[in-house]
């Protein structure tokens, strides 16, 4: 099994207010996903509560395999959402991890 961990952090040009409602949106959107793209077998987002820390939103989502994890980065409802998370986007870290 595959576990994908991300992590964003969004420009710092964006207000407080619309960044708040951005993760929001882009959180659920995310969630979402389960059940909908079927190579998706969990995941988890989290939005930040520490201010001392650098990145906004988290992601850690599970496959079976990497093929399964690349058939998600390529699924339309997938892509939608990465398209909203690059509009507001600074820095995305990645970990991809076989358990």
């Amino acid at each position: 099994m595959i576990k994908h961990i991300v992590l964003f952090k969004m420009r710092d040009d964006i207000a407080a207010a619309e960044k708040e409602v951005e993760l929001k949106v882009i959180k659920a959107g995310l969630e979402a996903l389960l059940g909908i793209a079927p190579t998706l077998r969990s995941i988890e987002v989290g939005i930040n509560c520490n201010p001392a820390e650098k990145f906004d939103l988290s992601l850690i989502a599970t496959f079976d395999n990497l093929d399964d994890l690349n058939a998600y980065a390529v699924h339309p409802d997938h892509v939608a959402v990465s398209k909203r998370i690059r509009a507001i986007l600074d820095v995305r870290a990645c970990n991809d991890f076989e358990f």
